[in-house]
C-alpha cells in the first residue's frame, strides 16, 4: 500500500470512530420497559407473580372488574430520592395555591410550605377560577417556591367568571384527572386546544350513554370536572374503586401499575418509590375506574369470560413506547421532560435535575 492510500485509510478509519463515539456520546434514558428476555405469553393466574428478567421488576395481577384489568409493578425504591406531596394534597392542606392568570393555557401555581416539595402529574385537573383547566406537564415545585407559571388546557368552555361560591382569582381543588385515553393524549401529544375540547365532548357523551343519565352539568355544561363528580358517575366508578382499592395492601414494593380496558392495555404510571406511588393510587385508580365506565360496551354482559392480558404483550407495550424517537423539554431548570413517540405508544419521563437527573415519574400510553 503506498503512502497515500494509507493516509486515506487512515483518515477514513478515524471518521468512522469519530462517528461512533458521537454516537455512543448522545444522552438517552436506559430501557425502562420491564422485559428484556421473550417473556412467557401464558396469561398470568389471578393474584400470582411473575419475575421479569433483567430488569429487578416483578409484575403481579390480574386483578378484574368487570371489563378493568390490572397488573402492580414491583420494585425496590430508587434510593436516597426526596419526598414529593401530590397537588391535591397541598391544596387541601392549602400548602400550595393554584392561581388564575386571564391565559387559558397558562396559569401559575406557588408551594408557600417549607419545606416539602409538590409534584404536579400531567392530567392533573384544578377546579374554579374563570374556566376548570387541566395541567399539561409533569412540575417538581419546591419549598417557598414563589409563583411559578404551568401550562394548562381549558377543559370547560363558554365560562369566564366566577361559578357560584367559587374563588375565581384561584383554584380550589384538584380532585380529578382527566379521565380517557384520547383526552390525555390531545393534552400531552397533540397539546391541542380545540382537540382537549373535542375529546371533552366525547367523553362526556361516553358517560352519559353508560350510565343513562346526561352527565352534563347545569352549572356548565361544558364542564368536564362537573361532569365526573355527576352521582351516576361516581356512584359507578366506586363499584370498581371498592373492588379493586385493597390489591395494593400489604404489599410494600409496589411503584406502579399498567391496566387494560375491555381487553386491550390502555396506560402504565410508574414512580421512582412505593411511598410516592401510594400518594397517588386512590387518585389514579378513580381515574381508571372513570375510563372504565366509560368504554363499557353496554351490550357485553358483566360475566362474560375475558381473555387475559399476558405479560408478553405488557412487554411489547413499553418497548413500544420506549424505542420512540426521543424528545427532551426543560420545563423549569428543575424538572425535564422526556418524550418518546412510536407508531404503536408514548413514553413521558419526568426527571428530576437537582438530584442528577433521576427519573421520578413514568407514564405510558398506547396509541
Amino acid at each position: 500500500m503506498n503512502q497515500k492510500a494509507l493516509v486515506l485509510v487512515i483518515a477514513v478509519l478515524t471518521l468512522t470512530v469519530g462517528v461512533v463515539v458521537a454516537k455512543l456520546a448522545l444522552p438517552r434514558t436506559p430501557r425502562a420497559h420491564l422485559l428484556t428476555n421473550r417473556p412467557d405469553s401464558r396469561p398470568l393466574q389471578p393474584g400470582s407473580k411473575s419475575a421479569l428478567p433483567g430488569s429487578g421488576y416483578t409484575l403481579s395481577g390480574p386483578y378484574t372488574h368487570e371489563n378493568l384489568t390490572i397488573f402492580l409493578i414491583h420494585s425496590p425504591d430508587l434510593p436516597g430520592v426526596k419526598s414529593f406531596v401530590p397537588l391535591q394534597e397541598a391544596l387541601e392542606r392549602k400548602a400550595a395555591r393554584v392561581h388564575e392568570t386571564n391565559d387559558v393555557n397558562e396559569l401559575s401555581i406557588e408551594n408557600i410550605s417549607q419545606p416539602e416539595e409538590v409534584l404536579v402529574q400531567a392530567g392533573d385537573i384544578v377546579k374554579g377560577g374563570d374556566q376548570d383547566r387541566v395541567l399539561a406537564v409533569d412540575l417538581i415545585v419546591p419549598a417557598r417556591s414563589g409563583k411559578m407559571p404551568i401550562a394548562a388546557f381549558c377543559v370547560e368552555q363558554g365560562r369566564w367568571q366566577q361559578r357560584g361560591a367559587e374563588p375565581s382569582e384561584q383554584f380550589s381543588s384538584s380532585n380529578d384527572m382527566v379521565a380517557t385515553r384520547p383526552l390525555k393524549m390531545a393534552a400531552k401529544e397533540a397539546k391541542s386546544q380545540s382537540g382537549v375540547w373535542d375529546e371533552v365532548g366525547e367523553a362526556q357523551t361516553k358517560l352519559s350513554q353508560s350510565v343513562n343519565q346526561d352527565v352534563r352539568a347545569f352549572a356548565s355544561r361544558s364542564s368536564l370536572q362537573l361532569a365526573l363528580e355527576n352521582e351516576k358517575v361516581q356512584e359507578s366508578a366506586a363499584a370498581y374503586v371498592n373492588k379493586l382499592a385493597s390489591i395494593v395492601e400489604a404489599k410494600k414494593d409496589v411503584i406502579g401499575y399498567v391496566f387494560a380496558i375491555n381487553d386491550k392495555i390502555n396506560s402504565a404510571d410508574l414512580y421512582y418509590s412505593h411511598g410516592l406511588f401510594m400518594k397517588f393510587w386512590p387518585k389514579l385508580l378513580k381515574t381508571t375506574a372513570i375510563e372504565a365506565v366509560a368504554e363499557r360496551q353496554i351490550n357485553d354482559p358483566v360475566n362474560e369470560k375475558r381473555e387475559t392480558v399476558s405479560a408478553e404483550a405488557i412487554n411489547a407495550f413499553f418497548a413500544n413506547a420506549e424505542d420512540g424517537e426521543e424528545s427532551t423539554n426543560n420545563v423549569t431548570a428543575r424538572t425535564q421532560m422526556i418524550k418518546r413517540e412510536s407508531e404503536k405508544g408514548l413514553f413521558f419521563e419526568t426527571r428530576d435535575l437537582a438530584q442528577t437527573g433521576i427519573w421520578v415519574h413514568r407514564s405510558y400510553l398506547a396509541k
